[in-house]
């Protein structure tokens, strides 16, 4: 080790007493410093390979192989299309550059014949008085001269021959010929700076990405560390390319260690001077960590297009095929056109954005994927009352559009529903033995299986700050969506809930906290980027304040792997949703899973008088063995006025009955003190009826 070397890697050694000290102090002054590089130290042994593609990438792709042969193709179909259009505006104009044509023609064979390109040597043989030099030049000259004019002799008799044999035998071919001919000379006749034939289509070359672009692009990001760096070399400081600059899809790809201390989070929070630098679109630029390597890698990819630009390959799912919930599913591309998939089941959703953004685009895409698994039913609210959801109409279990109290109504009704379904659910996981359910929670096997009802159940409602800041109900739904969430996902039941207003009024922080997929568009602030993505999400650099106001159906998505990334979810218009929906529809059919809207089906109404036996149960005293039917209609009109006002002895006895309960005769008094038999309800009956329809739905 060298002085200087040495000297990088000593530190002195800490005095924190003197008797501690006594060893390494001398009268001269403190002990020399002590070196922490131990020579002897062994090397770990451990390389990270990597390699390189045999074959490049869109050859390797089927999709992306098609995409570069649709591209080539599109652009040879439409010069096609352009040039022969064009053909008699080229054949004029060519006809008119013929004579210059035909004049640079003969200049050109002239100077050919008399070999007049040597003439220089033979020039400068004469002024040097190069003798012998000369005379060798002369004879090479009258050599070509000979040949090349016996030879333009020969094409000239036999042209004319052939031309007076073309206009006595076949006149036609000799005026193609001609034609020809002229456009030839035409074409000699044009100028180089303007061509008579212009390209159809015209390209802006983009530049190239090169190490000395990316270094510019980094010095020019405000970075104290990363500027330093630049200026002195980078390797000293850490900054280097770890491999080559590599095409990757419709871009390049850059992978560099950033210098000591930057982590790739500094560089995205910059994405508009990096932009600046590289001269690019901000929409082209995306610098991501490399989730494989270390914190202080970064993976620079820079596209030809912004990404918005970009042409996305079709939705896999748009056409044919069906979806298992319980496993990854493709609903959108990245920067690169790959596909990206989520995985929606053991998952509560959140969807966040200012309006006209794809929020409800995106939400009716992910409820279009659990219509295509024909096991789910799927509920979807839409509490902007636009009827953005109404393609799914034929394959809900519940639907609902409007935000009047009757819609709130209903969707409560269905909430109470999901309640109890929670509940019942709950019950059959914890009956079954640990050989078949080891995790207690809903599997791909356990869904399939008809006989326990777990089925997954999807839940969409946008515009969800509606039903959460109703007066009269609000505080019930968000109860019950705060429940769905939280013990929802493990029992099969997924819940999304969409708003262009991502505060915690609108989106209560139960519901925020507990959501695992997070997809956020374009927001304008960080409250609301980090109510959307998680807390400190926008100070890590994942920021979608970023994204233009172009940038529809663009997203940050967090919950599907380790780091958010950014995707642009599939295009589905509403026409295109209806033809999937009917697909769907048919799916459904076919495995037996039509149920609820679907098939007219509203759900149960619930609250006050709607459950007739237990209004019933708390008129009947537990010390009256049975009551008279029109003391029971009474005694509930008095209770529940709104629900049973008006009502006689004849109602009670119509309520009743589908429960299997019968009215008989019963011994009372009446007002005035005398007895009377009249009909009437025993109270055993209502209680053993409500004992039957309790277990009757434990069992379901």
């Amino acid at each position: 080790m060298t002085e200087t070397a040495s000297a990088a890697h000593l530190r002195p050694v800490p005095t924190p007493n003197p008797a501690a000290d006594a060893d390494h102090t001398t009268e001269d002054g403190p002990a020399a410093p002590v070196p922490v590089d131990n020579p002897a130290l062994p090397d770990p042994k451990v390389s990270i390979e990597k390699r390189k593609p045999v074959l490049a990438g869109w050859l390797t792709n089927r999709r992306d192989f098609l995409a570069t042969a649709r591209h080539a193709g599109a652009n040879t179909a439409y010069a096609t299309a352009f040039h022969t259009v064009r053909l008699p505006v080229y054949a004029g104009r060519l006809a008119l550059m013929s004579p210059r044509g035909a004049c640079r023609f003969v200049a050109s064979t002239h100077r050919w014949v008399w070999d007049r390109e040597a003439a220089p040597l033979r020039d400068f043989a004469v002024r040097t008085e190069d003798v012998e030099e000369y005379m060798r030049l002369a004879r090479l000259r009258s050599g070509r001269v000979r040949l090349r004019g016996l030879v333009t002799l020969v094409a000239a008799v036999f042209g004319t021959g052939f031309a007076l044999y073309l206009y006595v035998l076949a006149p036609a071919f000799l005026y193609a010929f001609a034609a020809g001919g002229v456009l030839l000379l035409g074409m000699a006749g044009q100028q180089p700076d303007a061509p008579v034939v212009g390209p159809a289509v015209l390209k802006t070359e983009v530049q190239k990405l090169t190490g000395s672009i990316v270094l510019r692009g980094l010095d020019n990001i405000g970075n104290a560390k990363v500027t330093a760096a630049v200026k002195k070399g980078g390797d000293m400081n850490g900054l280097r390319f770890v491999s080559e600059i590599v095409r990757d899809g419709p871009g390049y790809r850059a992978d560099l260690d950033l210098p000591y201390g930057v982590t790739p989070e500094d560089i995205m929070e910059a994405r508009k001077p990096l932009a600046s630098g590289l001269r690019r679109k901000v929409g082209c630029v995306w610098p991501a960590p490399d989730p494989e390597q270390h914190e202080g890698r970064l993976v620079l990819w820079v596209g030809d297009k912004p990404m918005n630009e970009t042409a996305k390959p079709a939705w896999p799912l748009a056409k044919t095929g069906t979806v298992d919930l319980f496993r990854p599913v493709v609903f959108g591309n990245d920067q690169r056109m790959r596909d990206v998939s989520v995985t929606l089941m053991f998952a509560s959703i959140v969807v966040g954005s200012i309006p006209r953004m794809g929020k409800t685009f995106l939400m009716r895409l992910l409820l279009l994927i659990a219509a295509l698994d024909p096991r789910a039913q799927v509920h979807a609210f839409d509490f902007k009352g636009t009827g953005d959801f109404g393609a799914l109409e034929p394959v809900c279990h519940r639907y609902r559009a409007g935000e009047e109290d009757e819609d709130i109504a209903y969707v409560l009704d269905a909430l109470r529903e999901l309640k109890e379904e929670l509940r019942r659910r709950a019950k059959v996981i914890k009956s079954l033995p640990r050989t078949r359910c080891p995790e207690s929670k809903v599997t791909g096997e356990l869904a399939g299986d008809k006989s326990l009802g777990l089925h997954p159940i999807v839940v969409g409602f946008d515009e969800c700050q509606v039903p959460f800041e109703h007066e009269e109900h609000g505080k019930e739904i968000e109860a019950i969506c705060t429940d769905l969430v939280k013990r929802g996902p493990a029992l099969g039941i997924v819940a999304m809930f969409g708003t262009q207003r991502p505060d915690a009024k609108s989106l209560p922080t139960g519901i925020s906290a507990n959501a695992v997929l997070r997809f956020c568009l374009k927001v304008m602030g960080q409250p609301a980027n980090d109510m959307v993505l998680g807390t400190s999400m926008y100070k890590s650099g994942y920021r979608a304040t970023m994204f233009s106001r172009s940038d529809r159906g663009i997203c940050w998505m967090a919950g599907e792997g380790d780091d958010p990334r950014i995707v642009a979810s599939a295009f589905v218009d509403a026409v295109a949703a209806e033809r999937i929906a009917a697909r769907a529809r048919q799916a459904r059919e076919a495995y037996g899973n039509v149920t609820g809207h679907a098939i007219g089906q509203g759900p149960e109404r619930t609250g006050p008088g709607t459950d007739v036996l237990a209004d019933v149960l708390a008129v009947i005293a537990a010390d009256e063995k049975a009551v008279w039917c029109e003391r029971i209609a009474a005694r509930l009109a008095t209770a529940q006025p709104d629900a049973y006002t008006g009502w006689k002895g004849e109602n009670v006895t119509a309520a009743l009955k589908p429960w299997g309960i019968k009215p008989g005769q019963v011994w009372g008094q009446t007002d005035d003190g005398k007895g009377a038999n009249r009909r009437g309800i025993e109270r055993a009956d209502i209680t053993a009826a409500i004992t039957r329809r309790d277990a009757d739905r434990a069992a379901a």
